[in-house]
């Protein structure tokens, strides 16, 4: 489902703030959080921009292999950033200040073993996984990407450094660098390979690659490496600490990219049953994987309402303030309901519109049906991973990993009885849009019911009723909309975006106490300012 790469962490809990910090402090606190945050949007705007021009380097075949390239590498890929980043900063915030650097040093130190062991085994695997998805093809393209496993199992350990310093400034800078970089690279690489005679998605994998060789070494003269001595956590507690974070990130991106290995899977078989070449399996892929970027947006936009409410959901959790969990917690969940609707009503209303716009022809002749029941499948994930953010805050780590563990189960079953019954073409991708969707949908309503068992009741009735009416009638009145051209889908979109909050209104939903909210939020702050 997901892109190939996660965005730049958010500024890391391992450290309390103080309890009355001083304006200087708050100022700069203030500064670090907005460049985290467009850090953030431009992490995900480079890594949008990318997957809109490799269709038109590659091919939509092309485009198709290289897709399940990354996703197969940022199953692990991701595990590695993750732990290293929050593992590192979790021992460096946690050290005594005399002894970061030896805490930074030790930490550093593991983890680049712990890369190097699996980019080895990655490395060994790349035949078996590409054999699984019916592409053996990509065997050697999903080999060269080890070196990315082993370049990023340094490069998360470093940003993790600087998070857990609180030096939130570099470390947003070198994250937007990586952004551009990685961009550049890839695009780079596809078209001198291409120009060269040679395959574009081997090109493209080897700019990954050196991509990250470029921002690691700008990494280390930004962090240093640490001093030698006997400070910090010691590796069996670092490793105790990471193993959980790692099985729950692993299932996580499992998830995010089990329906797209098993379609792949599915029409490669399919392929070679009916006669056809391998591309014609990866042109389909490709399809598929275009229908994803836009469908996934609301789950990328809508992780940032955990990154602001649910440290305070935690914070409250940890001091008993059961009132203060119980309020944070519908918060959060009705505004996740009410956004989620507004990004995936005109996504899936102007489905095929939106793929005509950003990909060629063999894209969204093919998966412009299937994008308009796939977002809504991903707004199912989205609400989803707001209820498992919820719950990782109440400090259920291990029901949040179980429940994602459960969404794979779910989605690979759904996706291997409904896509080998449809005939091969785009009724592959509807039946697949329509399994993972189902899957998730469940999944979202057993976490609903497991953060009501700790907190009581979540949101009221009413608010997913009338969320799913303003939904429903946005895309009926979206299917309407005639095609204007490219430039125009971005206004039908915001005029169907219009009518759903405009519906939301004269449901109820939406009052005055929320537009007092709005400008709360953005309007100027001055007599919170110190005098």
């Amino acid at each position: 489902m997901p892109r190939a790469e996660p965005p730049p962490p958010s500024p890391s809990p391992a450290s309390s703030p103080p309890p009355a910090p001083s304006p200087t402090t708050a100022r700069a606190a203030g500064r670090g959080g907005l460049a985290i945050a467009v850090a953030k949007v431009s992490f995900i705007l480079f890594g949008f921009i990318q997957q809109l021009l490799l269709p038109w380097l590659l091919g939509v075949d092309g485009y198709g292999a290289l897709s399940i390239v990354l996703a197969d590498v940022s199953v692990v890929n991701n595990v590695i950033v993750a732990t290293g980043i929050q593992g590192v900063s979790r021992a460096v915030a946690s050290a005594p200040p005399g002894e970061v650097q030896h805490a930074f040093a030790r930490a550093l130190r593991l983890h680049a073993a712990l890369a190097v062991a699996v980019a080895t085994a990655f490395f060994f695997a790349a035949p078996h996984i590409a054999a699984f998805v019916k592409a053996p093809h990509v065997t050697l393209p999903l080999q060269v990407t080890s070196g990315v496993i082993l370049l990023y199992g340094t490069y998360a350990p470093l940003v993790g450094a600087l998070n857990g310093q609180r030096r939130f400034i570099p470390q947003a800078a070198l994250d937007i660098a990586y952004g551009a970089i990685r961009l550049l690279a890839i695009a780079a690489g596809a078209i001198l390979f291409i120009r060269a005679g040679h395959s574009g998605v081997l090109g493209a994998t080897a700019g990954f690659v050196t991509a990250a060789a470029i921002i690691v070494p700008i990494a280390l003269l930004t962090t240093g490496i640490g001093k030698p001595g006997h400070g910090g956590t010691s590796a069996r507690d670092h490793l105790a600490y990471l193993l959980p974070l790692a099985v729950s990130q692993a299932f996580l991106n499992l998830l995010m990219q089990t329906d797209l290995n098993l379609f792949r899977r599915t029409v490669g078989q399919a392929a070679t049953d009916l006669a056809l070449t391998g591309q014609a399996a990866d042109a389909l892929t490709g399809a598929y994987r275009g229908m994803q970027l836009f469908s996934f947006l609301p789950y990328q936009l809508l992780m940032s309402v955990s990154f602001i409410l649910f440290p305070l959901l935690a914070q409250a959790h940890a001091g008993g303030d059961t009132d203060a969990v119980r309020r944070y917690t519908r918060t959060g969940v009705r505004i996740a309901m009410l956004l989620t609707g507004l990004l995936c009503a005109p996504i899936a209303g102007l489905g095929p519109h939106v793929l005509r716009m950003a990909f060629p022809e063999e894209i969204w002749t093919q998966g412009g049906t299937a994008l308009r029941v796939h977002a809504l499948g991903m707004g199912a994930f989205a609400i989803l991973g707001i209820f498992c953010a919820a719950l990782t805050s109440l400090r259920r780590e291990r029901w949040t990993a179980t429940l994602t563990g459960i969404a794979v189960a779910l989605v690979a079953m759904g996706c291997l009885y409904a896509v080998p019954r449809a005939p091969f073409g785009p009724q592959m991708l509807l039946h697949s849009a329509l399994a993972t969707g189902a899957a998730l949908t469940l999944a979202a309503l057993v976490a609903a019911a497991l953060v009501r068992f700790l907190v009581g009741e979540v949101v009221a009735l009413a608010v997913p009723l009338r969320v799913v009416a303003a939904v429903a009638i946005t895309i009926a009145l979206g299917t309407q909309l005639p095609w204007l051209g490219k430039l125009l889908v971005p206004l039908e979109a915001a005029l169907l975006g219009a009518i759903y909050l405009a519906l939301l209104t004269l449901f109820g939903e939406i009052g005055r106490a929320d537009l007092a909210l709005v400008k709360q939020a953005f309007g100027r702050r001055s007599a919170s300012r110190p005098a």
